[in-house]
């Protein structure tokens, strides 16, 4: 049988670049609490609808170097950033799952990832317009990748699942009552999507995500007070290290935590 890797790491990049196209509207839009379906994108200069030509995700931007075709205004390089990088994400991700059920699952992962790492790093909220439709979406596609049509089905990884949501959540709830000053409600709600996926992965993934995200924080933390570019007081968005934490509890968690079985 042919490898569909290939194809597969091919569709879900252009895929990404789309997906992207879209995620800078709801960067920009969802805060706000606007609509990301109406009205249609446009120039926050001067107003004029964005062509359909003109909306071609990266290559538009620097068609027109960066400017608005009809006021010439800058656009932010941002806008190209993120397409980019969900592409890329979406790419890699395809291509280290590989074909499989699991894949779309991930794939969704990738992408609220994107949004909420930009919009809680721009405005620090994680919005319940995003992180709370995550729920059924993600344990619709979890019961998916556990019934594996056309391979072996694994129920027992959807309980672990329901089990580290249920876990994460809780744990995440102890530490905002408490310390309500450390982190906020919204980090809490995205802490029950994120043990979902921990849990599905193993027990190991779970308690390997779970600390990555405060390793990640803190380094980056210490960082930005060595810069000065924060001080002890200075709030800092968590739910972008919640997220990394979480894919490296997704990519390596298992392993590392069968190793460090091992060594016991």
């Amino acid at each position: 049988m042919a490898d569909l890797t290939p194809l597969l790491v091919t569709l879900a990049g252009v895929l990404g670049l789309l997906v992207g196209s879209f995620l800078n509207v709801v960067v920009w839009r969802v805060p706000r609490g606007e609509s990301v379906v109406a009205p249609p994108s446009a120039c926050p200069a001067c107003g004029a609808r964005i062509r359909p030509y003109d909306n071609v995700p990266v290559v538009s931007w620097l068609v027109l170097r960066g400017r608005c075709r009809d006021c010439a205004a800058p656009i932010s390089a941002r806008y190209p950033a993120v397409e980019l990088l969900t592409g890329v994400a979406f790419a890699a991700v395809a291509w280290w799952s590989g074909p499989g059920w699991w894949t779309p699952a991930l794939l969704y992962l990738v992408a609220i990832t994107v949004a909420l790492t930009a919009i809680d790093l721009d405005v620090h909220r994680l919005p319940d317009a995003i992180v709370l439709p995550s729920y059924p979406v993600a344990a619709a596609l979890l019961v998916l990748a556990s019934a594996d049509p056309g391979g072996t089905a694994d129920w027992g990884a959807l309980l672990r699942a329901g089990v580290g949501a249920a876990a994460l959540f809780a744990f995440y709830f102890v530490l905002l009552v408490a310390y309500p000053a450390g982190m906020g409600f919204g980090d809490v709600k995205l802490a029950g999507v994120l043990g979902l996926y921990l849990g599905w992965v193993g027990w190991g993934a779970l308690v390997v995500g779970a600390f990555a995200a405060f390793l990640v924080g803190g380094v980056v933390g210490l960082a930005l007070i060595a810069r000065r570019r924060a001080g002890r007081r200075t709030q800092i968005a968590f739910g972008p290290w919640m997220l990394a934490g979480a894919w490296i509890g997704l990519v390596a968690g298992q392993p590392l935590w069968d190793g460090y079985l091992g060594l016991l």
